[in-house]
């Protein structure tokens, strides 16, 4: 087997593990796909059909009224009359358990919504894998990471109309594509990396139209970073119509097809 050859098999059973990992993932069965409705609170009691109890917000707090028989639970601890939760902005929700459901309670924008998860939810049981390009190394792209003299906020919509996502934005990255020099914001990512949220001429046609999201490695010295183009990833909008998940900000909206990484999930 030669250098490259043992590189391409490399790339692509490496890639075949992302992407197994990735369908694990949405398969969980209190993942994004178990979810089955948003609920948006105002700060009188409203009930909801699919749900149990009684449950208000402010701008302070959540109130839940529910009687033992409602089969609701914090931390094991049934709900028996009033329960207050303090959802933060914009932070993963606090959860309160009916039966085998799980009620998330999130705050967005100063909004407070419930998204109910549900291991029967018919997304869930029709889920058979996330759609992609088949992966092609040409999409690993040499790039550099520059640092913003001090991080800055980058405030973008969401998918939800009247809600605003606000991302830790520490630098850019640029490359070469076609003979031309590209740059992308970077924002704040995982394990010391970087986030991106884009879009290009495949979004709306056969990849979802308001972001995909690549993460990138930290930069070796010198800023040297590269773009994996095959890793370009979903967000949790483009499997339920019950996220709140950012769009792209107007500087990473590319003018080519970017052919890689995952497609339109058929869920949807």
């Amino acid at each position: 087997m030669t250098v490259t050859e043992t590189r391409d098999t490399t790339f692509v059973g490496e890639w075949t593990a992302w992407h197994a990992l990735r369908d694990a993932t949405f398969a969980e069965p209190l993942g994004w796909l178990s979810l089955t409705a948003l609920h948006w609170l105002v700060d009188t009691d409203s009930t909801f059909s699919d749900l149990p109890g009684a449950w208000r917000a402010d701008a302070d707090a959540v109130v839940v009224t529910a009687r033992p028989a409602d089969d609701l639970s914090i931390d094991g601890v049934a709900v028996d009359g009033s329960v207050t939760l303090t959802p933060v902005e914009g932070a993963p929700g606090l959860i309160v358990n009916q039966g085998p459901r799980r009620v998330e309670v999130i705050r967005r924008t100063g909004e407070v919504a419930l998204r109910i998860h549900d291991p029967l939810a018919p997304a869930l049981a029709q889920f058979s894998g996330i759609p992609t390009f088949v992966p092609n190394p040409q999409w690993r792209i040499d790039a550099v990471f520059t640092a913003f003299n001090e991080a800055r906020t980058v405030t973008t919509g969401a998918v939800v109309e009247r809600l605003e996502h606000h991302h830790d934005a520490r630098g850019t990255i640029s490359f070469e594509y076609d003979g031309e020099t590209r740059t992308l914001i970077a924002f704040a990512g995982k394990d010391d990396g970087f986030h991106i949220l884009f879009t290009d001429a495949t979004s709306g046609v056969t990849t979802y139209p308001a972001a995909r999201s690549l993460h990138v490695s930290p930069p070796v010295p010198g800023g040297a970073v590269v773009l994996d183009f095959n890793r370009a990833s979903n967000l949790p909008c483009a499997f339920t119509d019950y996220a709140t998940c950012p769009v792209a900000p107007a500087e990473n909206r590319l003018p080519f097809a970017v052919e890689a990484g995952e497609k339109i999930p058929e869920v949807h």
